[in-house]
């Protein structure tokens, strides 16, 4: 595998594979993406996967939080080929926003300011995302591109904000890579302590209640008493529609349950497919 850092590297590679985009931090959860970018790639005849490693400064909403996000590219580096990757993108701020911070925000769609969630609780979040989103995929120009499922809202707001562009890119969910005890993989659960990490199976543990329930009243009511009773008050704990992350209606045909909550200064999220009961 070759680490690469600037545009003029990617010249020869572009318009031709599978892009994996991180943040860095890789655990398990990345490196299934990584494999399943490589399935692709083979089972498509595509040119391979590039995973990208670029902390972006204008999706976090707090500078502590920028700060803290940790930076570990060598052993990133290792995860990505030892999971089939051919190259590793680990740009500098100069290569991705060369006229700035504020350079190339898209408009947003509507599955970034309808939904409130995500929205709400981190405003400005999505405008970092689409930003950063959409020049990766100017640099990179892959012809598939893997994000996890474990962001439900951001997949969707990629999506969206893809086929608004008319960006000539696909863009593939993959399923949420786990702990044995059911916590979703994150790169912020390095940052539990013991107490809040033997608590937070409680998120996973209430979306698995809300499948009990056949009423979305009810299965929101049984996320919110199944955190409550591990003393988590969760910032959303919701159903809705899986496309637009607005209320189901008539329309629905595919339902999430969703989840966000902190335990302490560390914030997790987490989702679930829901089957729609007796009402919605």
């Amino acid at each position: 595998m070759k680490i690469i850092h600037t545009e003029a590297e990617l010249e020869s590679i572009r318009g031709s594979g599978v892009f994996v985009p991180t943040m860095g931090a890789l655990h398990a959860g990345h490196g299934a993406l990584v494999r399943r970018g490589a399935q692709i790639s083979k089972e498509r005849g595509l040119g391979g996967v590039v995973v990208s490693v670029f902390v972006n400064p204008t999706q976090f909403n707090e500078q502590a939080d920028f700060a803290r996000y940790p930076r570990t590219l060598n052993a990133d580096a290792e995860i990505a080929a030892a999971c089939g990757a051919g190259w590793l993108f680990a740009p500098e701020v100069s290569t991705m926003y060369p006229g700035g911070l504020t350079e190339g925000v898209p408009a947003l769609p509507r599955s970034a300011t309808e939904p409130k969630l995500e929205d709400m609780h981190r405003p400005g979040h999505f405008a970092g995302v689409c930003q950063v989103v959409r020049r990766l995929f100017e640099l990179v120009r892959p012809r598939v591109a893997v994000f996890g499922e474990k962001d439900w809202q951001q997949l969707a707001v990629v999506r969206e904000m893809t086929s608004m562009l008319g960006m000539p890119v696909e863009v593939v969910g993959f399923q949420t890579v786990r702990e044995a005890d059911g916590l979703a993989m994150s790169s912020r659960n390095v940052f539990l302590t013991a107490e809040h990490r033997a608590r937070s199976v409680a998120i996973s543990r209430a979306l698995r209640a809300a499948c009990l329930e056949r009423d979305r009243d009810a299965a929101e009511s049984r996320m919110a008493a199944t955190l409550a009773e591990c003393g988590i008050e969760a910032e959303y704990a919701v159903v809705r529609d899986a496309r637009t992350l607005t209320s189901p209606s008539a329309a629905t045909r595919e339902w999430r349950a969703l989840i966000a909550a902190r335990l302490g200064k560390v914030r997790l999220i987490d989702n679930a497919s829901w089957t729609q009961g007796l009402s919605a």
